[in-house]
């Protein structure tokens, strides 16, 4: 069966169309959840019916059996993605500045947990320490924001030593 010109136009808006849908639903999600990644797949994950949820037993790990720790090239692709981003307007600066401290989190943890161990990566370490000590336990968006310089700044000087240590994230 042969389909027409017009319908196959149609259907390949149609299926951009409905993707810059579903991405923008996801960016409203994250700053209606207090901007952070986190927050908004939390938010997704509690529209889904709860018929589709599997049984508990099912999704509960037995025991001794726990993930593998994240690998720290995963984790630092993360980092990398949030570096052509900023504060445009306070929405995406909220969604940023939780991502930012996020991603962090997740490489300080995958640095910790990688099989040189941690003091193979004991500068990004300290300066991550140094980070969470600052910022506090406050991972609100005004607290962010006035801590806006050190995320930035971190996260800047983690890629730069990145950078200069390929064989950790190849």
């Amino acid at each position: 069966m042969r389909i027409p010109r017009p319908l196959r136009a149609a259907a390949l808006v149609a299926l951009p169309a409905a993707l810059l849908v579903a991405c923008s639903s996801a960016d409203n999600a994250s700053s209606k959840a207090g901007g952070s990644p986190t927050a908004a797949r939390a938010g997704v994950e509690a529209e889904q019916p709860a018929a589709a949820a599997e049984p508990e037993e099912a999704t509960t790990p037995a025991a001794g059996d726990t993930p593998p720790p994240e690998k720290v090239r995963d984790a630092f692709a993360g980092l990398q993605a949030t570096l052509q981003d900023g504060c445009t307007t306070e929405e995406q600066c909220a969604y940023f500045l939780g991502r930012v401290y996020d991603e962090l989190e997740r490489l300080d943890r995958a640095m910790k947990a990688d099989p040189k161990g941690p003091g193979h990566f004991p500068e990004p370490i300290e300066w991550m320490a140094g980070l969470r000590g600052t910022v506090g336990p406050d991972r609100s968006y005004p607290n962010l924001r006035a801590h806006q310089a050190e995320l930035v700044g971190t996260r800047d000087r983690i890629n730069t030593w990145m950078q200069d240590h390929p064989d950790d994230y190849r």
